[in-house]
């Protein structure tokens, strides 16, 4: 699908969003104000085909009112509708960014590595169900690895940084060939011919439904309890750390519980907090905690 078309379809969804409902008339007034439009208004068959074209595309309905009222269905629930949210959201500030004449040089946001390099390649393999092959330079390596076979099942993004998840050929076929890799530690990418089939109960929901992060633990799943100070439970209330967060409020602090399975990246969420974040429970990531406070402290006696 073009880039454009994208940009178009997300750009009626926006505002269609923002401005709550719309007629077709007031949409094309807007349209014609947009960096999208060249000045001139939505033709009426072209909107009908917009509207279809954002279903299918992103399972969101655009209805319209017995008065003539563009809206969208708020209750429509579908399957990867965070994708579609998160794909939404990067598009409007893109078009917000190209409608605003006066920002340049004024909007500062964060670098993610490679994700123009391989990111496409990788949803592209993806979509076509192709092998790709590429070499890898982890950090725990002193040698790059070449001519990795993969099979990319999904990608995620996490903490400024895109990764690709999926089965690495050459290995005996169980559950422990799926491996996670870094795109900003790939180099030389390219897409084989030969295609493969994705397990059909393997998702990535499923995967990383109790994880905080992008690496895997063959542990169980434990009831993780967190004690935050007054102030920092506003910002864990406002932005979760993790979907199955529950809170139990108390007059100076708020006790917030998980179910999480304990890993390297949750370890390191919960530091990345400092003093106003202490864990009550399981004991033994009190002991993951105080190890590596330890560990950091000796860097500094």
């Amino acid at each position: 699908m073009p880039r454009d078309l994208i940009s178009r379809y997300v750009w009626i969804v926006d505002t269609l969003n923002r401005y709550g409902k719309l007629s077709r008339q007031q949409l094309s007034n807007l349209w014609m104000r947009s960096s999208l439009s060249d000045g001139e208004p939505i033709p009426e068959r072209t909107f009908f085909h917009y509207r279809r074209a954002i279903e299918e595309n992103f399972h969101i309905d655009i209805k319209c009112t017995r008065d003539g009222m563009y809206y969208i269905d708020q209750d429509t629930t579908r399957r990867n509708r965070t994708f579609t949210n998160w794909l939404l959201d990067s598009f409007a500030i893109n078009n917000a960014l190209k409608d605003a004449r006066h920002t340049e040089g004024r909007v500062e946001v964060e670098d993610v590595p490679s994700a123009r390099e391989f990111l496409p390649t990788v949803l592209e393999a993806i979509g076509d169900s192709r092998k790709l092959v590429f070499t890898y330079a982890g950090f725990n390596r002193s040698r790059a690895e070449r001519n990795i076979l993969f099979c990319p099942y999904f990608v995620k993004r996490y903490k400024q940084r895109w990764y690709m998840i999926g089965r690495k050929e050459g290995l005996n076929d169980n559950s422990d060939n799926i491996r996670t890799y870094a795109l900003d530690r790939v180099s030389e990418m390219t897409m084989g011919k030969d295609t493969f089939k994705m397990p059909a109960n393997f998702s990535p929901t499923d995967y990383f439904e109790h994880i905080i992060g992008v690496t895997q633990s063959k542990g169980a799943i434990r009831t993780v309890r967190l004690r935050a100070t007054y102030q920092q439970a506003k910002y864990l209330r406002a932005l979760p750390l993790h979907p199955t967060q529950q809170e139990e409020v108390h007059e100076d602090y708020s006790i917030f519980t998980y179910r999480l399975k304990l890993n390297y990246e949750l370890v390191h969420e919960i530091l990345s907090y400092g003093s106003s974040l202490t864990v009550l429970a399981p004991r033994e990531l009190c002991i993951m905690v105080n190890e590596e406070l330890r560990k950091t402290l000796e860097n500094y006696n």
